[in-house]
């Protein structure tokens, strides 16, 4: 066979498998997909995945499962997708935790911007830096000119080692040049009690705690989103407060295998942020803090690029995860 015509056949095989892509993402999916949430069942990213997997059900016409692949801080679950074929029938569910991953831990099995593909930010929000009321601090600056006045004498609280509101508040510290100890606890609730018990004096804590300030039991001194937070209009941002390297928003995210098609992705996308539109689904996320972004493939990519861009700046102070 001449290399003229092995090319000419190769083409044209070329040309016959984007035209079978192209017609697969058109009719996709035609079959159950599955949607992989790297934590256990019962938290808010496997609440947050079965609302939309809810919804997606409904829209395309075909079941959308959540299976739960915990372990390894979300690693396991995660590797599991970025190794998954790129056809669409294996969804990643994971939260702003992934960007971490990227910037602290450089053994990954996988290459979070290479081998996976945003899709969306399905929901996301702020954190809340809450102070124990007996604090002698009503504003960040305060705060600041008290923790470098006491140094090493307040304590900040979180939801575990590794977790995002542990880093945001090694973030904060970077930023400020103050000295604070870190006091750990086995999740969110019991960081918001600790610090109701002045065990600690502020938590950069979910909205959850929003509840807390309401009935003054906690102190709210800003939230870290680029704009003020709807639910806490008189709480000023941490940028307007004078710290714009505290800027940062926890969200929940859909990803696929990195060559997934440009068509099938588009697809899902539409179809979260269309779920993102449903009344019943807006209400449920923000009762865990959250509210409904539905971005677009291009935005979410960018998110999470500047994320992983903040984080490894921390990770190059010395700061770990472990």
């Amino acid at each position: 066979m001449s290399f003229r015509l092995s090319a000419t056949l190769a083409a044209a095989a070329m040309l016959m498998a984007g035209s079978a892509f192209a017609q697969d993402a058109a009719n996709y999916p035609e079959r159950p997909v599955t949607i992989i949430v790297p934590y256990n069942p019962g938290g808010s990213t496997d609440a947050g995945a079965r609302l939309i997997a809810q919804s997606l059900s409904e829209q395309l016409g075909q079941p959308f499962v959540v299976e739960n692949k915990p372990g390894a801080s979300g690693v396991i679950g995660t590797e599991y997708v970025a190794k998954s074929d790129p056809d669409g029938q294996t969804i990643l569910v994971h939260t702003s935790a992934i960007g971490i991953h990227a910037a602290f831990n450089a053994n990954l099995p996988y290459d979070t911007t290479e081998d996976l593909r945003a899709v969306s930010i399905m929901a996301g929000g702020p954190f809340v830096l809450v102070a124990n009321p007996s604090l002698p601090a009503d504003t960040v600056q305060e705060l600041v000119d008290y923790a470098k006045a006491h140094p090493g004498e307040l304590n900040f609280g979180s939801a575990g080692v590794g977790g995002s509101g542990h880093l945001i508040g090694e973030r904060f510290k970077a930023s400020t040049g103050i000295d604070m100890v870190h006091i750990p606890y086995a999740g969110g609730g019991p960081s918001q009690v600790g610090l109701m018990a002045n065990e600690v004096q502020i938590v950069f804590d979910t909205l959850t705690s929003i509840p807390l300030i309401q009935e003054g039991k906690l102190k709210a001194l800003a939230v870290t989103s680029q704009e003020r937070w709807p639910a806490l209009p008189d709480v000023p941002t941490i940028a307007e407060a004078g710290f714009p390297d505290a800027t940062v928003m926890i969200w929940i995210g859909a990803f696929v295998p990195a060559a997934t098609p440009d068509a099938i992705v588009d697809k899902l996308s539409a179809a979260i942020a269309k779920a993102d539109a449903e009344p019943n689904i807006i209400e449920r996320l923000e009762g865990v803090g959250m509210t409904p972004i539905g971005n677009t493939p291009d935005e979410a990519k960018a998110e999470l690029a500047s994320d992983i861009e903040g984080w490894k700046a921390l990770a190059a102070t010395g700061i770990t995860i472990n």
